[in-house]
Order: structure tokens, then sequence, then C-alpha cells
């Protein structure tokens, strides 16, 4: 998909999260801005449960946000790292981004390989670094055997990229505590350059989120069910709107290259299968919160147009091409016009509705991003 042919001024991304714009508002204090095909209507979030109807099955991502950006050191060097996935043999995906002075991160610089270099970053003597050993490959990550110092005693080492597409994300090992510890006692949330000042863990939960006892979760916030309250949630449940949980923990996006998702850790489980299918049957329209709710349902349903309980990694990248077998509704946040996951809006609602909606979201004056306005994708 080309990019849309939209810009979207700097002032429209959100800066901070709408309760703290104004007295008085809650997080569902947000505009909604609803596309059905072609046509666009503009809404507040909380006249929500009046655009849906009794029987729509709403499908919402119960993964917590993880306090995923923690400062490290290479060398002499600083570094924040962002801890993206757990791997099954207990590695973590990560990547490091350097500081850029305004509170945020920006990718590292890519290393030259010089045998200061190799010897700072991965702690080779020397003479050794000078015949290229501990330097594997290269990126604007890091280096093949890079060393990070982390606070409270902890220790990673990258390993290997986690893709053939590029050096971004890296396996590491940690050693010397345990990441979810690390995370708890010296992380705090990912945020870009785009937002105004660190924000509590807090902020970054949604209504949905649980916790999971191996600590997992997601790198970045699953933002399209922010604005859900326990009481809007009450007022579409008293109104016939149902809901299905799923898991999808979400890795690290990113923020330069707006790269494909990598593969990532979901669950669909047997309950929340049975209600999918029950609503495909009836009345009911499937209707997704956000771009994880729909990979994690769609990697569980087969070419049957049924979804069946599964758990596991899932390299599904829906595109207009592959099209979506259950999914016929989205709540999603406003993206940027290069994103990788227009690929997807495009694969449930058709790149007029795209290109409408996201025209209207800027005439209109919408904000971007997760403390932004969302848009809610209906056949």
């Amino acid at each position: 998909m080309p990019a849309l042919a939209v810009g979207v001024p700097e002032e429209l991304s959100a800066r901070v999260p709408v309760e703290q714009r104004e007295p008085g508002l809650d997080r569902d204090g947000v505009r909604l801005l609803v596309s059905r095909g072609t046509e666009v209507s503009h809404h507040a979030f909380a006249e929500l449960p009046g655009l849906l109807r009794a029987g729509d099955l709403l499908v919402v991502n119960t993964s917590p946000t993880l306090a995923a950006a923690v400062d490290g050191r290479v060398g002499h060097a600083r570094v924040v790292v962002h801890f993206s996935t757990r791997g099954d043999d207990g590695r973590w995906a990560v990547e490091l981004r350097e500081p850029d002075g305004r509170g945020t991160t920006r990718a590292r610089t890519e290393m030259t390989g010089t045998t200061q270099a190799r010897t700072e970053m991965t702690g080779v003597p020397r003479a050794r670094a000078e015949e290229g050993e501990g330097v594997e490959g290269r990126g604007c990550g890091g280096l093949a055997g890079t060393r990070v110092r982390l606070p409270g005693g902890a220790r990673l080492v990258l390993e290997e990229p986690l893709s053939a597409r590029g050096e971004r994300l890296w396996w590491a090992r940690v050693s010397g505590a345990g990441v979810p510890a690390t995370l708890r006692e010296h992380g705090r949330p990912i945020r870009y350059s785009y937002t105004e000042r660190d924000q509590p863990l807090s902020v970054y939960q949604t209504v949905f989120a649980l916790p999971y006892a191996d600590g997992t979760g997601s790198a970045e916030m699953p933002s399209a069910a922010r604005p859900f309250t326990a009481g809007l949630v009450a007022e579409l449940v008293s109104r016939g709107v149902q809901f299905a949980p799923v898991t999808l923990h979400t890795g690290v996006a990113s923020a330069e290259s707006h790269e494909p998702p990598y593969p990532e850790r979901f669950a669909v489980p047997e309950a929340s299968a049975r209600l999918i299918n029950a609503a495909r049957a009836g009345d009911g329209r499937v209707v997704a919160v956000g771009t994880t709710a729909v990979r994690a349902v769609e990697s569980a349903a087969g070419a049957d147009g049924v979804v069946r309980a599964r758990a596991g990694w899932t390299d599904l990248v829906v595109t207009p091409e592959r099209g979506v077998r259950v999914v016929e509704g989205l709540l999603t946040g406003l993206h940027e016009p290069e994103a990788s996951h227009l690929l997807m809006l495009e694969a449930v609602a058709g790149r007029a509705a795209i290109d409408r909606g996201y025209e209207a979201a800027v005439r209109g004056r919408y904000l971007w991003h997760e403390f932004g306005d969302v848009h809610l994708l209906l056949p």
C-alpha cells in the first residue's frame, strides 16, 4: 500500500492523555471518527454504545503494558534498552537505542566496527578485537557480543539478530537479575518524541489488561482500547454488546522505518473462539479493538472462517491480498501515513474508506498516536 496522500501536521500529535488536557475529562473524552465505507461521521467516544447494536462482539486484547525501557551502559556510552518479546528459550528480543537529550530516544548510529568500538561494546580484549572476535554483525542496534550493564547488577549480551530483515532487534541473554524484576524496579514505559513528558505506567494500562504470572506483556500499549472506561464497558454490556478477550503481547514498533510486525505471542481461548463463531453465525458483527486483536483472531481462523482455540507465536501479516476471514469491523487509533498497519486497515475496510477517513481526520483536526483520537471502521 503506497503511503496515504495526506500530510499530518506535527500539532496533531497527542502529547498527553486526554484526561490531562482539560479538567473533568476521562479517558473516554477522546473523539471518534466513524467510517462506513466512504461515508464519514464525527462523534465523541462516549457515543460508542449508540453506534453498536445488541449481538455485536468486541474482541479485546488483555495484554498489560510493561515498563519496557531501561537505562544501561555500553562501555562509557549511555543506551536505553527497549525490551520487546520474551523467547521460548528465556532470551529477550531487545532494541538498543540512545538518549536524545529530550527524555526520549533515537535509533543508534550505525557502528563503525573499529577496534576501539569492538573492545568497548563486546568486552573482547584489544588484540583479539583487531582480529574481529566477538563481532558477527553490524547495524543500528549493536554488534553480536555487545555487553550492556543494567541497573541492579543485571547484564545483557546481544547474541544474534531477531530476523534476517535487519539488525534493529536482537536476541539477548540477561544474567544477574530476572527481566520482570528489572522492569518493575528500573523500567519505565516506552515513549516517543512527540509526547510531552514521562507518564506513570498506569496511564499506559487499558481497562482490559490482566497480569500474567510469568511477567510477560506488551512492550507498547494496545492503545485502541485506552479510551474504554469501566462505566462505558458496563453500558455496552447492558445494551447487549459482548466482549471476547484474546491476548497478543505486542513488541517494539519501528518508529523510524515502519517495518511490518515481527512474530509475537498470542492466545485465543476456547470461550472466546465460541463467542466469535456464535456472533458470526447470528446477526452480530465481530469488531476488533486494535490491530493486535485482529492479528490474534485472524491467526486462529481457519480457511473456513471458523475460529479455533490457539496459542503460540504468530507471524501473520494481514494485508489486502491475504484479506480477513473473521473480523468485520475495527476500532483503531490514527496511524502515520507510512505505517505498515494501514495494510491491515485496508484489508478490513478497503483503500477508499481509509483515504476518505484520513482526509476527514486531518480536516477535522483529530489527534494522532496512542493518546489521540480513534477511528471506527464498520461494514
